[in-house]
C-alpha cells in the first residue's frame, strides 16, 4: 500500500542585500577583469605589466575566495592555514625562475 506524504515547502523571502553583495563582487570582478584586458592590450610588454597582472590577479582571487567560497566570515586561522601554504608555494615558484633565469644566463 502506497503511503501519502505530506510535505510542505516553505519558501523564505528574497534577501535583497544578499543579492547586492554578489551583484557588487561579480562587478568589481568584472571591472578588475576589463582593466587586465585594456592593460593587455596599451601596455608595452615587461616586468610592470607582469606586476600588474599578479596584483589584480590576486585580488580577483581574494575576492572569489572569500565570498563564493565563503571564507569571509571564517576563523582566522582557518584561513590563514590555507593562505599560508599558497604564499610559500608562490615563493617557491618565483625562487626558481629567478634561480633557473640565473644559472641559464650564467651558462649560456
Amino acid at each position: 500500500m502506497l503511503e501519502e506524504t505530506n510535505s510542505s515547502v516553505h519558501v523564505e523571502p528574497v534577501d535583497k542585500q544578499k543579492i547586492w553583495n554578489l551583484w557588487k563582487i561579480a562587478i568589481l570582478l568584472g571591472v578588475v577583469t576589463t582593466i587586465e584586458f585594456i592593460l593587455a592590450y596599451t601596455m608595452p610588454r615587461g616586468v610592470l605589466l607582469i606586476v600588474i597582472f599578479v596584483t589584480l590577479t590576486l585580488v580577483k582571487a581574494f575576492y572569489i575566495i572569500a565570498e563564493f567560497m565563503h571564507l569571509k566570515g571564517e576563523v582566522k586561522a582557518l584561513v590563514w592555514s590555507i593562505a599560508l601554504p599558497i604564499i610559500f608555494v608562490l615563493w617557491l615558484i618565483l625562487a626558481l625562475i629567478l634561480e633557473g633565469s640565473a644559472i641559464f644566463d650564467l651558462r649560456y
